[in-house]
């Protein structure tokens, strides 16, 4: 797949599932945005793309996603495809004291910076009709583990987000989809899965067993979910969530 001369923005891209993605579009031609919170990180990944636009910014920050866009237009000209992957987790039982500090940083950073990017981007998307890609969970689709109400709440929420803004922007030529991994191999699940279980076995141990398929992807096979949905052989996909999980869903061991 070529993505010569179009423009990508991937928030989130100094790390993980993020910087797979940054890295594939460009090595398939795009011109790249970047963003990220850890200046160190995003020149890492920055060095391993060819000529991108490296953005040091906060997703929860208005002026910042702001700055996001109009920067990444001023530099590039335009602006193809939104990849809304920034995210994160907090543990917190409804029970506890911070139960609402925990919902209101959860959902600001997992949903409420992707619906405004999303507000942001979507004019010069339809210029281009370019396409929206949200990078979700299959924690919006079950409950995975306890203490994360939160998390799971705002990825249902992405879900549903995407299949309205799919709805709302096709008569624009734009699509919106989204990526619902699994557990994934990155840079964050490495350190947690030296955790050990009740049962004696590593985090990553435990999870790759709850698989129909025995295995955890890696940051990559995702990347290449994310190319597949923004390229021309996706044309006649839009309001779909994608579920890449190794079977996780699906297992009945």
């Amino acid at each position: 797949m070529s993505f010569n001369d179009k423009v990508v923005i991937v928030t989130g891209g100094s790390s993980g599932i993020g910087a797979a993605i940054a890295i594939d579009f460009s090595a398939a031609g795009a011109k790249v945005c970047i963003t990220g919170r850890d200046k160190k990180k995003l020149d890492n990944i920055a060095k391993k793309c060819k000529n991108p636009l490296a953005i040091l910014a906060d997703i929860t920050v208005e002026n910042d996603l702001k700055r996001i866009v109009d920067e990444t237009v001023k530099h590039f000209g335009k602006l193809d495809i939104l990849i809304n992957n920034a995210g994160m987790g907090l543990p917190a039982s409804i029970l506890s004291d911070n139960a609402m500090e925990v919902y209101d940083t959860v959902m600001n950073t997992n949903l409420r910076s992707t619906v405004y990017l999303t507000h942001l981007a979507a004019p010069h998307l339809i210029k281009t009709k370019g396409n929206i890609i949200n990078i979700s969970s299959i924690c919006g689709q079950t409950v995975m583990g306890t203490n994360t109400f939160a998390y799971n709440v705002s990825k249902a929420a992405v879900d549903h987000f995407t299949r309205s803004v799919a709805s709302e922007l096709a008569s624009s030529g734009v699509r919106v989809n989204s990526v619902n991994p699994g557990p994934v191999m990155s840079d964050g699940f490495e350190a947690v899965s030296q955790i050990m279980t009740d049962k004696g076995i590593t985090f990553k141990q435990h999870l790759t067993q709850q698989t129909a398929l025995k295995r955890l992807s890696e940051t990559k096979e995702i990347a290449d979910l994310v190319l597949f949905l923004a390229s021309e052989k996706a044309k006649g996909i839009t309001g779909s969530l994608f579920v890449a999980d190794n079977g996780f869903l699906v297992n009945t061991d």
